[in-house]
């Protein structure tokens, strides 16, 4: 089966606003350049499939925007390119090496899961929270940053239960930031 990750970046006090963190550099855009060339596919909501798309979609002209540094464009590229699975009850189409998912989230999800490929990566807020409800994430990747946002969306808020995490393995950056992979814990 194939294995659902969730990454996200959050701040010390949970905070999973995009903006709410340090900003992007060398050693985090890494991190995520990794992270989305070991999945085989991708799972999103609606609305951080259309945020993604808008940053990270390769322009019709072929060439990426100036605003992009040299360590942006190797996740460009990879995000770009991968299969992409749309969670959305209002969208009627999607593009970018799109499909939409349509049905029951959670038999959805493991029937993507049951398909032959390599890892799912699934990223933002509201879907998340739903998959961690029905048990459907097998690995969270976190980057905590070194700051306290005092305000915004927080981490999972909303959670029916508890989930106890193992850490399986932790990467310090030189920004203070820590990357931190953790495990639902054997029962």
């Amino acid at each position: 089966m194939r294995p659902l990750r969730y990454g996200i970046n959050v701040t010390l006090d949970g905070c999973v606003h995009h903006e709410a963190g340090v900003a992007p550099d060398e050693d985090s855009m890494r991190f995520w350049t990794a992270e989305m060339d070991r999945a085989d596919a991708l799972l999103y909501g609606r609305v951080t499939y259309e945020m993604m798309e808008s940053a990270w979609r390769r322009p019709a002209s072929g060439t990426w925007p100036n605003w992009m540094g040299e360590w942006d464009i190797p996740f460009a590229e990879s995000i770009d390119g991968k299969k992409k699975h749309v969670v959305s009850s209002t969208l009627d189409d999607v593009d970018w090496n799109a499909e939409l998912v349509r049905g029951d989230l959670g038999d959805a999800v493991r029937r993507l899961k049951e398909e032959p490929g390599g890892p799912l990566s699934v990223g933002g807020v509201t879907l998340p929270l739903a998959l961690a409800d029905l048990g459907l994430i097998d690995e969270y990747a976190f980057v905590v940053h070194p700051v306290i946002a005092g305000r915004g969306p927080t981490l999972l808020a909303g959670l029916r239960e508890r989930v106890e995490l193992e850490l399986v393995e932790r990467q310090d950056f030189r920004s203070g930031a820590i990357a931190l992979l953790y495990q639902p814990a054997a029962e």
